[in-house]
């Protein structure tokens, strides 16, 4: 009776009987090849003789076909690192493969990477060493060509109606806009940036990377500080495709009156502390410490004369507490004695509160970190 056998293709050998190969492993005729002429020809990495990367010199973008990434790279040996591991290239055969790299820093822009693996081939324990020398080149990425040429797509101009912004609001609108790019920035936009902030005398002028990008920042703005915005577009060129390309200015409106001013609605019952100006005009009325909402929204604003602020008031002594609605306080500018009503936001016993004189008026002005009284009144115009 004659044994069946498998002979090798390459050198006649007889060799064992193996399964057959599972969906995905090779069929080919080196499958059937006996281990000594497998392992004649047989490589375990795939490297390549030289690499080059080209790294921005400004932001340390990498170059990658047609596009530049952010890898977040220490240093040039990082990104050296990074490059050797996606270009090498281990045999589809080999299991439990482990590997280790000791990178040789040659001059400023070449880094030579020692590199050794081993795994197991057809049950042999196998290792091999390669030695690829990467070439660091520097340049400049699409991002940071563009900001460097001023570059801009969408312009946020932040204003306010009838009145100059006040310090916080320009901080705040500006802070706004350096967070929300920053998380785009963050979330992989490589094309999200703030070209220039230009400071006038009426408020900033913010210069974005794209009009999407300005829009969604005076977006921000409005819904943190109020107001509203219009956008207007202006046709700058066309695209290599004939389509017309606009630059957009989103020209944000701040509302009329700003937190902290004090003003009259000129309703019968004397000023407010604006504590609020998002939708509806919010304040504490100075006379009572009762909550104040304007009937205007959507941004409109009623008439109402300006007072001042609350930084013009001043701390001044309460002469004595004459019941539960008046109270006797120094006017903080003659220092007379003067009897003003007694607001729910001074505490009983106080021995001094903040005061605001206006035309031979005298009011109490709450603290800013005055808590609201329980008992809340609505007065409309």
């Amino acid at each position: 009776m004659s044994e069946s056998r498998e002979f090798c293709p390459r050198c006649g050998d007889p060799v064992p009987e193996r399964r057959d190969p599972l969906p995905g492993e090779p069929r080919g005729r080196d499958a059937l090849l006996c281990d000594d002429c497998y392992f004649e020809d047989f490589d375990l990495v795939d490297a390549p003789d030289r690499i080059e990367v080209l790294v921005c010199s400004s932001c340390g973008a990498v170059r990658r076909g047609e596009s530049w990434r952010d890898v977040g790279a220490r240093d040039y040996t990082d990104i050296a690192v990074d490059e050797v591991a996606e270009s090498l290239g281990v045999h589809v055969d080999a299991e439990d493969v482990e590997w280790g790299v000791e990178p040789e820093q040659v001059d400023e822009n070449t880094v030579r990477m020692h590199c050794r693996f081993s795994g197991v081939v057809r049950g042999t324990l196998r290792s091999a060493e390669v030695t690829v020398p990467v070439k660091i080149s520097r340049g400049t990425c699409d991002r940071c060509g563009r900001i460097a040429g001023g570059y801009y797509a969408g312009i946020v101009q932040v204003r306010a109606d009838e009145r100059d912004l006040t310090p916080a609001e320009r901080a705040e609108a500006l802070d706004i806009a350096e967070r929300y790019v920053a998380d785009q920035e963050a979330d992989g936009d490589r094309e999200a940036f703030i070209t220039e902030v230009t400071e006038t005398d009426d408020g900033p002028d913010i210069k974005l990377s794209s009009n999407r990008l300005a829009q969604n920042v005076a977006t921000r703005i409005t819904e943190s500080l109020g107001g509203s915005f219009e956008s207007y577009p202006t046709l700058v060129t066309e695209d290599g495709d004939g389509n017309e390309v606009y630059r957009v200015t989103f020209a944000v409106r701040l509302p009329r009156y700003a937190e902290g001013e004090i003003v009259d609605p000129e309703d019968g019952d004397g000023p407010v502390l604006v504590t609020g100006v998002s939708g509806r005009l919010q304040g504490v009325r100075l006379a009572t410490g009762a909550e104040y909402t304007s009937a205007f929204a959507d941004g409109d604003a009623p008439d109402a004369t300006r007072l001042g602020t609350r930084d013009d008031a001043a701390e001044t002594t309460v002469v004595t507490v004459e019941d539960e609605n008046a109270i006797q306080v120094l006017d903080p500018v003659t220092y007379e004695a003067k009897t003003v009503p007694n607001p729910a936001f001074v505490d009983d016993g106080a021995e001094s509160v903040l005061a605001f004189e206006h035309g031979g008026d005298v009011h109490l002005v709450p603290d800013e970190d005055a808590e609201r009284p329980a008992e809340s009144v609505s007065n409309r115009e």
